[in-house]
């Protein structure tokens, strides 16, 4: 009768073939159009088809591009706006759910989760209909001009927020609470000294998802956007429907950059922050 080989370790999966094989595949094709998206930037041809050579032109005529620019710089003041209200709404929801018990408590549970599993384009067009109906003032200065954008995204943004905090929340011992509950201190500094520092983690990996969430959201955008408020996503979709440049993929990677960089900088800050927990 043959034997069946039982794989007990990680270096033993490690070194499976057939494991390696759809791991590699797997990286391949989630990194293979990023890596293609980024070589094509420099790419000296209009249509982007075809390589006909290195150039840095397309980055140059992007920065020159004042409603690229525009465009950009919305994306970034909305991102940013929306994310710190999302976090901010989103810490204290968790703290409220985790903390208090309330009447329809479990209702509100639920209600939290709609803005997430409902499709975008139906948040999109309930959007636009809320503020046609309520005759939402359509702002000619900035950045007001970019508020409805705003109140759409942290619409569907801070319920992820809220999720990711309580999940944190949930591992936290309230004996440590209790502790500092007999040693006299108050609510506010268990909250300040205690949760706070507790939730960093975790504040910090959604403050960071949502920028992101906002950064690249097109649908919502694209249905409470105005003609002094596009974003970048919705720049992008009208220049696409001309064609596909390399001044597209000069943008693009821009925006990835900027993406990469937080991400690395967040990591090593958290990376920092468990060394200094563990001495």
């Amino acid at each position: 009768m043959r034997k069946i080989k039982l794989i007990h370790s990680p270096i033993e999966y490690a070194r499976n073939k057939y494991l390696k094989t759809i791991t590699y595949s797997f990286l391949i094709i989630l990194y293979l159009p990023i890596i293609n998206l980024i070589f094509f930037s420099f790419n000296d041809s209009k249509r982007n088809i075809v390589w006909r050579g290195f150039t840095t032109k397309y980055y140059e005529k992007m920065f020159d591009n004042q409603i690229l620019f525009d465009a950009f710089s919305n994306s970034l003041t909305i991102a940013f706006i929306s994310t710190v209200i999302s976090t901010i709404l989103g810490l204290n929801t968790a703290i409220c759910l985790w903390k208090f018990n309330f009447y329809l408590k479990k209702y509100y549970d639920l209600a939290l989760i709609f803005p997430i599993v409902i499709p975008e384009i139906c948040l999109g067009v309930s959007m636009l209909v809320f503020f046609n109906f309520i005759s939402w003032p359509n702002f000619q200065i900035w950045p007001l001009s970019l508020s409805s954008i705003i109140i759409a995204h942290v619409s569907f943004i801070f319920p992820f927020v809220a999720i990711i905090i309580r999940s944190r929340l949930s591992i936290l011992n309230n004996e440590i609470l209790e502790s500092g509950t007999d040693l006299g201190a108050t609510n506010f500094q268990i909250i300040k000294f205690i949760i706070i520092p507790f939730l960093k983690p975790a504040i910090i990996a959604s403050f960071l998802f949502a920028f992101t969430l906002s950064l690249d959201d097109f649908v919502v955008t694209f249905f409470t956007s105005g003609p002094n408020s596009v974003t970048l996503p919705v720049k992008i979709y009208s220049m696409v429907r001309f064609g596909i440049t390399p001044e597209i993929n000069a943008v693009s990677t821009l925006l990835l950059l900027i993406i990469i960089i937080s991400t690395y900088f967040v990591i090593k800050f958290l990376t920092k922050k468990n060394r200094v927990l563990i001495k």
